[in-house]
């Protein structure tokens, strides 16, 4: 399932979106269960996301934003509090990459992939800061959150926020349906 939420802060528009999402050998495939909000935001943000999504996968363009030597160059490593930090910079200028680190816990798991996209996804939109999630549901590792706030031309900072839930993983149900979000991913009327 995908907790889909946009919002535009200067004409405070806003949006949310579930849909349940499965990507196996046969494609990546979406079916919106609920939504309400701006019809813009739905429409031209929240929808076309899964659509650019499905295109990727489509035409195998997906890897191209994994983290691998031929995707980056890693640097040194850093620590802070419980946590160890390598800086990350993109081979090439691509939406699908993040100029900025990634964040291990001491035992070197993922806990996120934080910084700016290599390259503007459009002309409309600058600026976009991004920070993806990491947790393990039932022994795997996968995203459980995106937190995105980008610059939009003739509209200002707007904000979109992603949550995973997972019923399977690889084919196999899992017994954590989803790892808890960080608080701040939440819309302020549930928190």
């Amino acid at each position: 399932m995908r907790r889909m939420h946009a919002q535009s802060e200067r004409f405070d528009h806003e949006g949310w979106m579930d849909a349940w999402t499965e990507l196996d050998s046969a494609g990546f495939r979406y079916q919106v269960v609920a939504e309400r909000g701006s019809d813009t935001v739905r429409n031209k943000v929240l929808r076309t996301l899964l659509k650019r999504e499905q295109e990727m996968i489509a035409t195998g363009d997906f890897g191209r934003g994994d983290l691998t030597p031929a995707n980056y160059e890693f640097g040194a490593e850093t620590s802070g509090p419980g946590e160890r930090y390598i800086s990350i910079k993109p081979k090439r200028k691509d939406v699908m990459l993040i100029n900025g680190r990634i964040a291990l816990s001491s035992d070197g798991d993922l806990l996120r992939v934080e910084g700016t996209v290599a390259k503007n996804p459009s002309f409309w939109t600058s600026e976009v800061n991004i920070t993806r999630h990491y947790a393990r549901v039932d022994g795997v590792r996968v995203p459980i959150a995106t937190e995105s706030l980008a610059k939009v031309k003739f509209v200002g900072r707007s904000r979109l926020n992603v949550r995973y839930e997972y019923e399977t993983i690889n084919g196999r149900s899992v017994k954590t349906a989803a790892a808890p979000a960080p608080a701040a991913l939440l819309p302020a009327s549930v928190r």
